[in-house]
This record gives C-alpha cells, sequence and structure tokens, in this order.
C-alpha cells in the first residue's frame, strides 16, 4: 500500500506537468488505497489531521493566494501546487507494519518500484519523541526523473510517512513550504484536542 501510494503521486506529478493530461486524483486515490465505502473517513480540523486511528498537528501550507491547494478526496493529506509542480503528502497507517521492521526497511518498500536511484541525503534523526529516517532523493517512474524528500516514523504502532516531491529543477520552489510543515509536525492522541501530545 505504502509503495502503491508514492506511485501515484509520482503519477500525479507527471501527468499534471504542461502539456500532459490531467489525471483526477480521487480514482487515483481509491485504486491505490483500496478506498472503500465502510472506511470512515479522514478529518481536518484547523492544524489537525485525524485518521484511523491516529491524528497529527501540522504547519499546513498557506492556501489563500500562495498557489497551495488540498486535494480533497485522498486517504491521505495531500496538497498539490501546480505552478511549482510540487506535491505534499502526509500518511499514517497503524497495526500494518511490525514494529521490528526498520525504518531503513520501510523506506526501501516506499521507493521499491523507482529506478536510477541516486540519494542525496539518508539520516536517522530525532523526531517527534522517537527516531525518523529522513532521505531526500532523485529517482524515476517510467523514465521521469523526480526529487523527494521523505521522513518516516514509527510511533505507539503508527507508521507515518510525509514526502515532498518536485522535478528536480523545481525542487527547491516550494521545499521551505514543506520543511515547514515537517517542523510542526507532532502527533496527538486520536480523540485529543489540539497541544494534547500522543501517548
Amino acid at each position: 500500500m505504502r509503495a502503491s501510494l508514492l506511485r501515484m503521486l509520482a503519477a500525479e506529478q507527471v501527468q499534471s506537468r504542461p502539456g500532459a493530461r490531467w489525471a483526477s486524483w480521487a480514482a487515483l486515490a481509491a485504486v491505490a488505497l483500496g478506498a472503500s465505502a465502510c472506511a470512515s473517513a479522514p478529518q481536518l480540523e484547523g492544524n489537525i489531521y485525524r485518521g484511523e486511528g491516529f491524528a497529527f498537528r501540522f504547519n499546513p501550507p498557506e492556501v489563500e493566494g500562495a498557489g497551495w491547494r488540498r486535494l480533497e478526496h485522498s486517504h491521505a493529506l495531500a496538497y498539490r501546487h501546480d505552478a511549482k509542480q510540487a506535491s505534499i503528502l502526509v500518511h499514517g497507517r497503524c497495526g500494518l507494519d511490525s514494529d521490528d521492521v526498520p525504518l531503513v526497511a520501510l523506506k526501501n518498500h516506499m521507493f521499491l518500484q523507482f529506478t536510477d536511484r541516486e540519494v542525496h541525503e539518508d539520516e536517522v534523526v530525532p523526531f517527534d519523541g522517537r527516531e525518523a529516517l529522513h532521505t531526500e532523493l532523485t529517482a524515476k517512474l517510467d523514465g521521469v526523473p523526480m526529487r523527494y524528500d521523505h521522513w518516516v516514523l514509527k510511533k505507539d504502532g503508527c507508521v507515518y510517512d510525509l514526502l515532498y516531491t518536485a522535478p528536480p529543477d523545481r525542487f527547491d520552489d516550494g521545499h521551505g513550504t514543506f520543511e515547514r510543515l515537517v517542523a510542526g509536525f507532532a502527533t496527538v492522541k486520536p480523540g485529543g484536542r489540539e497541544g494534547e501530545s500522543g501517548f
């Protein structure tokens, strides 16, 4: 599921580049994530995002006049900036990855279907009271190169992926927005309010 999610995002990037046909994010998300009518819909309340069994707060991108827009029908928190050809995605899931799966294995699985991977940065860093694996790399999907900034965190039985992607020559244009989102990321109790940290 995680690798399919990244492939979906990369496909969205390729198809939304100038001269390419626009693809429906909602349709791609439904295929990639196996969305069903019985699944509970995620909720965004201010800067708190709530999914199935998890919740987190973050610094949201500015959407009024800044060019970022939220992609409404995904089963993850996602934003798109068409002019900068950049996308941001934050995804959480609980109880699906064993606690003994190393962070590096989770990262490798995310980029399993990509070729010509060139890693620019790969380090374990303190993050939200745990350790996260932070990776920046350039990789190709179907022959199209994109650059990625990826964080993966394991906490309290859940795995979180934070991802930014853009063409290599446009990577810096929207990267600051993603860095601010990451700086404000913190898990909260699923039923709690802003300011209540995770367990």
